[in-house]
């Protein structure tokens, strides 16, 4: 194997395993929580309620049952646009049952 072609496989390995490993490694150490309905279209960290399967999944923007890890104690003050009927909009620690996809 010639040395370029050694070294992008590794550099690709390594790139790899880092990505996989980061959200479950913060998940796990208390630093970041899930927080629910602050995440943009197919920017959701894991499941999106009825539909979806995993990251990147969630369909509209501010889904109230997608969730996305951010640092702990921040959740629920981050600032939000305002829904289109001008409720105030925020983020949850538990899923939410607004700005969910129609069917």
């Amino acid at each position: 194997m010639n040395l370029h072609l050694k070294e992008i496989l590794i550099a690709t390995a390594a790139t790899a395993t880092l990505a996989g490993g980061v959200a479950p490694a913060l998940a796990q150490t208390g630093d970041n929580e899930k927080c629910y309905g602050v995440s943009m279209a197919g920017a959701n960290d894991c499941a999106a309620g009825p539909g979806t399967t995993c990251a990147g999944t969630s369909s509209v923007d501010y889904q109230g049952n997608a969730w996305k890890h951010v640092p702990a104690g921040t959740c629920t003050k981050m600032k939000l646009p305002a829904m289109a009927n001008g409720e105030k909009r925020n983020g949850s620690l538990s899923a939410l049952d607004r700005d969910l996809p129609s069917s």
